[in-house]
């Protein structure tokens, strides 16, 4: 799933995966700006790179015309944006 929708999806997921995860570990939390800070990259490296996988829409390598927006590639965008935001939440944390 590509174009800016794709990208849109993977910066909220991971901004909401970097703040669940701040809540589920206070001890590691950064504060709502900075779990916010850290699941918007850590979702956008975690929906590039399913997307550079293949796992999202389809093969790697498909040309526009093979990115859709079907529901399976958004939910999957969306689990991949947050448990990479969650995961880098934790990390830095």
């Amino acid at each position: 799933m590509g174009g800016v929708i794709g990208w849109i999806i993977s910066l909220i997921s991971g901004i909401i995966g970097g703040n669940i995860a701040g809540s589920a570990m206070k001890e590691q939390s950064l504060g709502t700006l900075g779990n916010s800070i850290a699941g918007l990259v850590g979702g956008g490296l975690g929906g590039q790179l399913l997307s550079a996988l293949g796992v999202l829409g389809g093969a790697a390598g498909a040309g526009a015309q093979g990115a859709s927006l079907d529901i399976g590639s958004i939910i999957g965008n969306i689990a991949g944006s947050g448990v990479g935001g969650a995961i880098l939440m934790w990390i830095i944390g």
